[in-house]
């Protein structure tokens, strides 16, 4: 199979991005601490996707969102040679954005797709590494081409020859939802109503059920935390420094150092209150 990965992201714009972590949302950042945040978290999700060998990677970003700005954003990757492309959303909902994205890369029903399967991430997953991006593909690689996977197989791939079964990948994250999805151009799944349902339904449960009931093959790789309010900054602060040091004795690695420099110039740390002790 063809694979791609796809960024789906907004172009940071301050006031406009992670503004639940901000001071005015009851967090603890400043507009620009936030939008600044962002875009080291962006630059490291980036390095990681074009990390990737026989991949295909490309970007989704919000249809009012300054292009100029990620170009020059774009500018500071390690390999911006091997963006496949760069395209803006239709705007509207967030299922009808992630629909758009997908949509735009498999084409179903289209002979001429740019990707038989692809695995979308967000640009707030700073802990990402190659090796969760390789088992999401793998994952999805194998149920395509098991019995249940060919039953879809309407499709054969132009880059192989091989019939394309279909596949949901996931990869959950906090509050029921999940940072990371794949699938393939012959799975019959869409996004309406993955997202903010009325029904109040988590977007990882309404992904399970809507998966359920097509009886289409699917897999689950290691949770993959994202970042959207304080708590969140001081869970990924101790991960961010264990990946640095765990960096310098494996060269899978890639220790997310944009944002790792965030918040050695922000001062921003991660501290656990100390228990009581009980009375004697």
């Amino acid at each position: 199979m063809k694979k791609a990965v796809l960024i789906f992201t907004k172009v940071p714009k301050v006031g406009d991005v992670k503004s639940r972590l901000t001071e005015d949302k009851g967090g603890i950042l400043t507009p620009e601490e936030a939008c600044a945040f962002y875009e080291a978290s962006l630059l490291d999700v980036l390095d990681v996707c074009l990390s990737m060998d026989k991949v295909d990677v490309w970007i989704c970003y919000n249809k009012d969102g300054e292009r100029s700005h990620l170009d020059i954003l774009l500018a500071q990757v390690s390999y911006p040679q091997r963006i496949a492309g760069v395209f803006s959303d239709q705007g509207g909902s967030f299922n009808n954005c992630m629909q758009y994205a997908a949509s735009f890369l498999l084409k179903p029903g289209k002979d001429e797709r740019l990707a038989d399967a692809v695995v979308i991430v967000g640009g707030d997953i700073p802990t990402l590494q190659p090796a969760t991006l390789q088992r999401a593909l793998d994952t999805l690689q194998k149920l395509s081409d098991s019995k249940e996977g060919q039953k879809f197989a309407t499709k054969k791939s132009k880059f192989d020859d091989s019939w394309i079964g279909a596949a949901v990948v996931e990869g959950a994250c906090q509050e029921g939802g999940f940072s990371l999805i794949g699938l393939t151009c012959t799975t019959p799944f869409t996004f309406q109503e993955v997202f903010y349902n009325r029904d109040g339904i988590t977007a990882l449960d309404m992904l399970v059920n809507k998966v359920k009931a097509k009886n289409i093959p699917f897999g689950v790789i290691e949770m993959l935390p994202d970042v959207d309010i304080p708590v969140d900054l001081a869970s990924l602060i101790p991960m961010l420094r264990a990946l640095e040091l765990a960096s310098k004795n494996d060269n899978s690695i890639i220790a997310p150092k944009r944002t790792l420099k965030f918040f050695e110039e922000t001062g921003i740390q991660s501290q656990t209150l100390p228990p009581e002790r009980e009375a004697i």
